[in-house]
């Protein structure tokens, strides 16, 4: 049974979720055929919310780094996405 967590993304669940990007970057995406959640957990991290405690030491990798890779690429002031490594701790 597929939950709606599940799901695999649409072109709207993007939008929706991570905000207006440029075309090329929701294809993009889409070509990595994420589900509802994994969209989610991206766009927490991208934006650097969530349960910091919880997130603090786990890596980022699999489908969601690549969507934070996509969603952070010519982000102002970003030299580096937050792929494959631990949340900083905030001061």
């Amino acid at each position: 049974m597929t939950t709606p967590q599940s799901a695999k993304a649409s072109r709207a669940d993007l939008t929706r979720i991570l905000g207006n990007l440029d075309d090329a970057r929701l294809a993009e995406i889409l070509r990595l055929h994420p589900t509802i959640s994994e969209v989610e957990q991206a766009a927490l991290w991208a934006q650097g919310e969530g349960d910091v405690p919880a997130r603090r030491g786990h890596t980022l990798s699999g489908i969601v780094a690549d969507i934070v890779d996509i969603v952070m690429t010519g982000e102002e002031g970003d030299d580096e996405p937050p792929r494959g490594g631990p949340i900083p701790e905030r001061s």
